[in-house]
């Protein structure tokens, strides 16, 4: 999806919308390897409308990748949905009459809007750092291997309280250090 920025200017009074999908699996891919492994057609509602010489784009999307899971790197279907909202500008000085926390895009020299780019950008900005995949969420075993095993959070800490357990015949040992300490 690209468009003219001249063009999206004139939609002053009514929104400029449109509605399709995108095949981003090629650049989700290339870009991040190592976090997208496949992707499905993205399907895309968009309404772009000028304010005050810049363009707000508010969309709406829905797709699925295929992520590893962060604790044993199977693969699994992530879907999405999700809505974003990006202003584009013209100029550098228009860059400043917007906060922080608004997402503000200068256009290229070319006067084009490359929509399908930010689409991109916001599909690798949804997948959380943490996944597991549904039979992970379900209980399943923990991944182990030659000499190494992946614990549970409770799982290491009840390891941890049985190796601080005192030796019952060293017992006293700690009385005795207790006294030096009164005495001094």
């Amino acid at each position: 999806m690209k468009w003219s920025f001249e063009k999206l200017q004139s939609y002053q009074k009514a929104p400029f919308e449109e509605q399709g999908e995108l095949d981003l699996k090629s650049d989700l891919t290339t870009r991040y390897p190592d976090e997208i492994l496949d992707a499905t057609p993205f399907t895309v509602n968009v309404s772009a409308m000028a304010d005050h010489g810049d363009v707000i784009v508010d969309a709406d999307v829905q797709g699925t990748v295929t992520v590893p899971s962060s604790r044993s790197l199977t693969p699994f279907k992530l879907p999405l949905q999700f809505h974003f909202t990006e202003v584009y500008v013209n100029t550098k000085a228009a860059l400043d009459r917007y906060e922080n926390d608004v997402v503000v895009i200068k256009v290229d020299d070319d006067g084009e809007v490359d929509f399908s780019k930010a689409v991109a950008d916001n599909v690798i900005i949804q997948i959380p750092m943490h996944l597991l995949s549904p039979d992970e969420q379900a209980g399943a075993a923990m991944p182990t291997g030659d000499d190494w095993e992946v614990i549970s959070d409770a799982d290491y800490k009840h390891q941890h309280e049985e190796s601080n357990q005192v030796d019952p015949r060293l017992a006293n040992l700690k009385q005795f250090y207790a006294d030096d300490d009164d005495k001094a």
